[in-house]
């Protein structure tokens, strides 16, 4: 939670789009508008209280309700249909790429910013291509936050330079496919292709022929470059 925290731990600082002139805007229309609604899930206590501390202070939000998986997310969001979802991406169960898939085919127009510790270019990609409006890591200064949520609750999609870097990185390399995750997954866990193949229930051949494409589509040659490689890129995370 280094950079979520109260306003007043932090002076302003260079926010592009979302500067002074943004801000003066929406506290001026705020007593008359109805304030923006927020829904904030993540499982970590002291980043619900960081962001609860944050919101809380800001003259045209509210906080309506708090999540801790992905599941409890997609109920919170029926229940209340925030303006706006805060969405941490590694959550208990149902991800947070999942989630926000599943909120957005409740309702198309929800719009969701991602607000997590992973910045891997496949953790982006997912989380762009499951519908998220904006990508924020947790180091974020508080203002840069609150900024954002304007900018999505005003209709904008927010992508900075270094999001939009990651987003054509990951265009530029090849997929793997579910089935090539899956063995990617088992890789990880120190599994061999023998325990592979039995684990997925196919032949000991066509794991050999997923290992190997999955070697490809990295780059690598190897088992251990392999891994190191996907977790680079987001596609896999240490638990």
């Amino acid at each position: 939670m280094s950079g979520i925290v109260p306003p007043h731990w932090h002076g302003h600082h260079g926010l592009g789009a979302c500067g002074d002139r943004l801000d003066r805007l929406y506290v001026a229309t705020s007593r008359c508008a109805r304030p923006i609604r927020v829904l904030a899930v993540d499982d970590h206590l002291l980043m619900q209280e960081g962001i609860a501390s944050v919101i809380g202070v800001q003259p045209d939000m509210v906080l309506v309700a708090q999540a801790r998986s992905g599941e409890e997310a997609v109920e919170q969001f029926a229940r209340h249909h925030p303006d706006i979802t805060l969405m941490d991406l590694r959550l208990p169960a149902m991800s947070g790429a999942e989630a926000i898939r599943e909120i957005r085919h409740q309702q198309p127009d929800a719009r969701v910013i991602v607000l997590t510790m992973y910045q891997g270019d496949e953790d982006i990609y997912r989380a762009m291509e499951a519908g998220a409006q904006a990508y924020l890591l947790k180091d974020t200064l508080s203002d840069r936050l609150i900024c954002t949520i304007r900018e999505v609750h005003a209709g904008r999609r927010v992508v900075p330079p270094e999001i939009a870097a990651a987003l054509e990185r990951r265009a530029s390399r090849p997929s793997l496919t579910y089935r090539e995750r899956q063995v990617l997954e088992l890789l990880a866990a120190g599994q061999r292709n023998k325990e592979i193949a039995a684990a997925l229930r196919i032949g000991v051949d066509t794991a050999n022929d997923h290992v190997k494409r999955i070697f490809v589509k990295l780059g690598v040659h190897d088992r251990t470059a392999a891994l190191v490689e996907a977790l680079r890129q987001g596609i896999i995370h240490l638990n």
